[in-house]
């Protein structure tokens, strides 16, 4: 399995657990598996386009290079919300309402950002 793929399955991957880590009622565990699903569809991308990815600046980079290419300012955004969730691992700040909102965001951005791609 290429390098990219793996990201893509990892990406999924993380998807899931992060489901599984909110039904369990893991909120800082579910947030950093989100956090997880998209970074790595962020990197696969990135590997794919010969663009930096080695820190969370590259990243964000990454993504807003894609939201701009295709115009879609979801996907800027969508990055946002997964840097939410990525601080919410850390500090346990965001809300139940919170919580319920912004997770299929990133099911969305991660969903957006491979068929740009290609779907893997």
């Amino acid at each position: 399995m290429s390098a990219v793929k793996e990201r893509i399955q990892a990406a999924q991957d993380f998807l899931e657990a992060a489901d599984m880590e909110f039904g369990a009622g893991d909120n800082r565990q579910g947030s950093e598996k989100l956090w997880g699903a998209a970074t790595q569809v962020v990197i696969a991308v990135a590997e794919e386009r010969g663009w930096g990815y080695g820190s969370h600046r590259a990243m964000k980079n990454a993504a807003e290079q894609l939201s701009s290419e295709f115009n879609d300012p979801l996907i800027g955004a969508g990055f946002g919300v997964a840097e939410k969730f990525h601080r919410n691992f850390y500090h346990d700040f965001m809300e139940d309402f919170e919580l319920e909102a912004d997770r299929p965001r990133i099911h969305d951005f991660v969903k957006r950002v491979l068929a740009y791609h290609g779907g893997g």
